[in-house]
């Protein structure tokens, strides 16, 4: 399952810093590595058989992520989740995505909704948290993808990503269990209506509650299970 969550990270260069990179980065977000976890460098360089260099750079290029946090005299590690850090990916989200899809929109095809209900079948057939935000992911990338903004789409698998990262980091810890996705359908339905404005505030609602929810539960432990976005 690891490899699925690494391959939808920036395969951007194979150089050793983005193997490593990338490596880590899929740890992170899988919860292999938990928030506050600290990364030796030595360990590191001693496990990808490389210089120090390389590690160093990797570290740079995760904390642009917003994956690790450099500390004065404790180094680097994991960072943590902050429930002001889900607020603030969770609206960034809402806002791109839905002005993504309104630009998708006029191009999305019969074949495009059909692709996105296959996902959903893939959502339904999954046991467990890992593969659903695999199909979770695939069934938002497919019907932004025909917007053609390919900046904006970055921008969207960038916090896409983060949102699995929390997503993993908390339910991986409780008793996970599979949650028909009634809202993804709505959104299909919609959209093979040319009902653009109802997808538009469906995809919205959908993205702001699930924050929600994470945020609740992250303030309150207590609270009920966060929700799938």
């Amino acid at each position: 399952m690891r490899q699925t969550i690494t391959q939808s990270l920036p395969d951007d260069d194979r150089s050793i810093a983005g193997q490593i990179t990338r490596a880590l980065a899929g740890r992170i977000i899988s919860g292999a590595l938990e928030p506050g976890t600290p990364l030796r460098q030595d360990h590191i360089a001693e496990e990808f058989r490389s210089s120090h260099v390389p590690v160093r750079e990797a570290f740079q290029r995760l904390e642009a992520q917003g994956l690790v946090t450099r500390e004065p005299r404790k180094g680097v590690r994991v960072t943590a989740i902050e429930p002001a850090s889900v607020f603030e990916i969770t609206e960034m989200r809402a806002a791109l995505e839905t002005l993504a899809l309104r630009h998708a929109a006029p191009r999305i095809t019969t074949t495009t909704i059909e692709t996105a209900a296959r996902t959903l079948e893939a959502d339904d057939a999954s046991e467990n948290i890992m593969t659903w935000e695999a199909a979770n992911q695939a069934f938002h990338r497919t019907i932004l993808q025909p917007c053609g903004m390919p900046r904006l789409l970055e921008n969207i698998d960038q916090l896409q990503r983060m949102s699995a990262r929390f997503l993993f980091a908390t339910w991986q810890r409780l008793d996970w269990q599979h949650h028909s996705d009634e809202e993804h359908r709505a959104i299909i339905i919609a959209l093979s209506r040319r009902d653009v404005e109802k997808a538009e505030r469906i995809l919205r609602l959908h993205i702001l509650q699930a924050g929600q929810a994470l945020v609740a539960y992250l303030t309150n432990p207590q609270n009920s299970m966060p929700r799938e976005s």
